[in-house]
């Protein structure tokens, strides 16, 4: 039988509307999207920058609660509010990315709040960063 771990940070959004930040079943791992409030001060920067690196502050501490790490992401889905944003977005994930290449979706809809200019969304498997990767690249 399976084991499923539910993860809740605390969040009033979570108890609201009834869904935990992490999910685990077995080794897979799910994310829900994942906005750059800082858990403590329960602010949100306005900087697009600060927000994304806060982004992945929380995704991580997420992660971490579950034996499990960026490198073990396989796919994520980054929602930025504004499409001027971006760049400088993307800029950050690549940063935070390098080396892992998960599956990625990137997509520019209406957010929740204007106050939130990004936001991910992750799916990993446990022990993916330790598993032995194959890549094929694929040229025209």
């Amino acid at each position: 039988m399976s084991q499923i771990v539910k993860v809740k940070t605390g969040n009033v959004f979570e108890d609201k509307a009834s869904y935990s930040r992490v999910v685990a079943v077995d080794d897979w791992i799910f994310v829900s999207n994942t906005a750059g409030r800082n858990p403590d001060t329960k602010e949100i920067p306005n900087d697009i920058e600060v927000q994304i690196r806060q982004v992945f502050t929380n995704i991580e501490r997420a992660l971490r609660s579950v034996d499990a790490s960026l490198g073990d992401a396989i796919m994520s889905r980054v929602f930025i509010q504004n499409p001027e944003d971006t760049d400088a977005v993307m800029a950050v994930v690549g940063e935070k990315f390098r080396g892992i290449n998960p599956a990625t979706t990137v997509t520019c809809p209406p957010l929740g709040s204007t106050i939130y200019k990004v936001e991910l969304e992750l799916t990993a498997f446990r022990g993916a960063s330790k598993a032995k990767v194959k890549e094929i690249m694929l040229t025209q």
